[in-house]
């Protein structure tokens, strides 16, 4: 039986439990407020059914703590055997007293039925709990105890697999380290071989190399050689060049300076002349203007000279600072 029947046996046992102790109540409590109401007085006449309430409450208190206890495999002792059997007395006491009191056998068979029934529901209701209990912790212990058996079966097969897995690894790898010394005695075969090789290529390319060597170095010297004479060539053709270089800027700089003395001479004649009587030619007064600029003289002792307006001297004196100003020539000599 598995968990599954067992809690469908448990549900079933417990519903039809509180389905007898409801109907057990109900049942009581229709029979016993006529009773309680009749010997009762008239004003407290309402109070009839708190009587029966209490006794039944008091059963299913019982039910459900020993349902409860039952569960847990727990066991409340005496004092909730004594509560369940008087409370069930009580029932069935209050439930027979009209139709004892009326000397009706028949009555208090009849209402005697639910009473009974709700104390012997109780008692088989608490036996069936507890031999679910018991026969729910046989099938769990029986369920442990098996599942730790396949347990340690699954150990001891995988103990032995660990063991013959150690066997084959230790096995493959002696088999490898035999495999490995083989390869590695044919490896150092092979590495003398190639070694002996090598040797003698190396000795036959010392021997290239050495041939090579000596052509490349006749060649080197011959190369220098070549070199060292086209040196001494081109030395030899820029110590020309550089002698007539310095004659030609020694030359030049002759020249130059000749010009530069013929200029002064010039520019020391136009600026000694003095004031003009009149307005000079343009060419002239140009070259006054210049050799005035040059000397630093103002713009007006170069007018006094030239004897052209202040502005015709501005504008060519600004054309000396900043030639790309000529173009305003014609607007001032036509001052």
């Amino acid at each position: 039986m598995n968990s599954v029947q067992t809690r469908s046996a448990e549900r079933a046992l417990s519903g039809g439990t509180w389905l007898i102790v409801c109907g057990a109540m109900l049942y009581s409590i229709l029979t016993v407020t006529p009773l309680m109401a009749a010997h009762t007085a008239d004003d407290w006449a309402w109070t009839a059914p708190i009587l029966p309430l209490v006794v039944d409450a008091a059963v299913v208190i019982v039910v459900k703590l020993d349902d409860v206890l039952a569960r847990l495999g727990g066991h409340g002792g005496r004092w909730p055997i004594i509560l369940r059997w008087m409370t069930g007395l009580m029932t069935l006491a209050l439930n027979t007293a009209d139709s004892a009191l009326k000397n009706d056998l028949v009555g208090m068979a009849v209402h005697a039925v639910a009473p009974l029934l709700l104390i012997v529901t109780a008692e088989t209701s608490l036996a069936y709990r507890r031999a679910i209990a018991h026969a729910v912790a046989a099938l769990q212990a029986e369920q442990e105890a098996e599942q730790e058996r396949r347990e340690q079966v699954a150990r001891e097969r995988a103990e032995q697999a660990r063991a013959q897995a150690r066997e084959e690894r230790e096995h493959a790898a002696m088999l490898a380290r035999e495999q490995r010394e083989h390869e590695a005695a044919l490896a150092r075969e092979a590495a003398e071989r190639e070694e002996r090789q090598r040797r003698e290529e190396r000795e036959a390319r010392e021997r290239a190399e050495a041939a090579e060597r000596e052509l490349r170095e006749r060649r080197e010297r011959e190369r220098e050689q070549r070199e060292h004479e086209r040196e001494l060539r081109e030395r030899q053709a820029r110590e020309r060049a550089e002698s007539e270089r310095r004659e030609r800027a020694e030359r030049a700089e002759r020249e130059q300076r000749e010009r530069q003395e013929r200029l002064t001479r010039e520019r020391e004649a136009l600026l000694q002349r003095g004031p003009a009587a009149g307005k000079l030619g343009e060419d002239e007064a140009r070259r006054i203007t210049a050799a005035a600029f040059e000397t630093g003289l103002s713009v007006r002792q170069a007018a006094e000279l030239c004897g052209w307006s202040v502005g015709w001297v501005s504008a060519r004196y600004a054309e000396h600072r900043d030639p790309s100003t000529a173009g305003a020539d014609l607007a001032i000599a036509s001052n």
